[in-house]
């Protein structure tokens, strides 16, 4: 899938009127069953099925169905779990470039990862409240990288609370084993299954304080998908099961070299001191030669989390790397304005370029997460950054860069700034 794109001067883009707000509209019933029906061959491949629990304590709607985000099948698991029920689907506004018209048809709702929005809560609650409809969102904002859940925002349930309406919750397993991110879009034979639930009702909701709404959401949304394939012995064997694993995977555990991993086939390689790991069936790690540091790839995650948390204690991290720009003020295009310099450091991000037009700068402890992906729409590795007014999307011109690495130092620098002063 790509996006469409256009290279325009960077003065130009940002002269360009923004796209103004409109209210979310009903999705067109027969949207809905194009969806339903195009969902269809991949349900029927992966074998799909679905168990429900407490749905009788969560009336005829409308509803607030949150999701966990692991691959580009989510939708249409949704789709088949809820249809012919009408619902809204809260999307990121790249989804909407040069489709507007039949993204608002299917019922989508722009809006901007990690960034703050108070025009979605209002959106939201048109939804629910004025075309009794409900609405379908993946807290976690962003796909999981790792295969564990994404941070939740923090004080989620004030909009629960601010709904008042029954929160269901779907949770899939083997969605990520199937499809997961940073394996270049290419599709294993794994069965998918989803588990859906009344999780609040409208009563429990009013009930609770937001701290416990947001504990429970946290309890739903703790998950590891690599665990879950070890454990329930679910085999990928396809031979490209390692390409890309690097992406997640940066560092060497054995020698601490950065952007000489290299996941091709079903190994995961470091050309900086040739230590080399199978990738198993079983999504587990085997060095082929020596000691396994880390069989469990999100350890060796969290193992990276932490090497980054060091780095920066110790004054010693920053990201600074050439990279091309890209812009999205409106719902026409992707506007490809020129060359740059990204730098991130303690202090946060700075983005400059073409012909010192440009500079932008956001600090660590605007936004909890950030913005990253693997081969955004065909295009490449991206770190998005921006406001309400533009997004910047970043694509590093340096291979070895790791956007990964920038979200982990994102969080912790974002933990650091919230963290009360002694």
């Amino acid at each position: 899938m790509k996006i469409k794109t256009k290279h325009l001067p960077y003065e130009q883009v940002m002269s360009l009127p923004r796209v103004p707000h409109r209210r979310p509209r009903r999705p067109w019933w027969l949207f809905r069953t194009v969806i339903r029906i195009g969902s269809i061959p991949d349900l029927f491949a992966t074998r799909f099925t679905f168990t429900c629990h407490r749905m009788e304590l969560a009336g005829k709607g409308p509803w607030l169905i949150l999701m966990n985000h692991s691959s580009f099948i989510d939708l249409k698991i949704a789709s088949r779990i809820l249809y012919p029920k009408p619902f809204f689907i809260v999307c990121t506004s790249d989804g909407f470039v040069g489709k507007d018209w039949l993204m608002r048809r299917i019922g989508c709702i722009p809006t901007q990862k990690f960034v703050s929005d108070l025009t979605l809560i209002r959106d939201m609650l048109h939804a629910v409240k004025k075309e009794k409809t409900g609405v379908l969102m993946y807290p976690e904002a962003g796909y999981t990288l790792d295969g564990t859940a994404t941070p939740l925002p923090r004080k989620l349930g004030v909009l629960l609370k601010k709904l008042d309406v029954p929160v269901v919750s779907i949770i899939t397993e083997g969605a990520f084993a199937r499809d997961p991110l940073y394996n270049c879009l290419q599709l294993r034979k794994v069965k998918v299954s989803a588990r859906v639930e009344c999780l609040l009702t409208q009563e429990e909701i009013r009930e609770k304080t937001v701290q416990e709404l947001d504990d429970c959401l946290d309890r739903v949304f703790t998950f590891d998908n690599f665990a879950w394939q070890a454990q329930n012995k679910v085999a990928v064997n396809e031979p490209f099961r390692a390409d890309g694993l690097h992406r997640i995977l940066y560092r060497c555990p054995k020698c601490g070299a950065e952007g000489s991993m290299e996941g091709k086939g079903i190994h995961l390689t470091c050309h900086a001191c040739g230590k080399q790991y199978e990738l198993t069936p079983y999504g587990q790690l085997h060095a082929t030669e020596g000691e396994t540091e880390f069989p469990h790839i999100p350890d060796w995650f969290s193992w990276q989390r932490e090497q980054v948390r060091c780095q920066i204690l110790a004054g010693e991290y920053a990201l600074d790397t050439d990279v091309d720009i890209g812009l999205i003020v409106d719902h026409k295009a992707l506007y490809m304005v020129g060359s740059g310099r990204l730098t991130h450091t303690p202090d946060g991000f700075t983005l400059t370029g073409c012909d010192g037009k440009l500079h932008y700068t956001q600090s660590s402890a605007s936004a909890y997460e950030l913005n990253v992906d693997y081969f955004w729409y065909e295009k490449g590795d991206m770190i998005s950054i921006g406001d309400r007014n533009c997004l910047y999307y970043c694509f590093p011109k340096d291979p070895s860069v790791s956007v990964t690495k920038a979200r982990l130092a994102a969080e912790v620098l974002y933990q650091m700034a919230k963290a009360p002063k002694s």
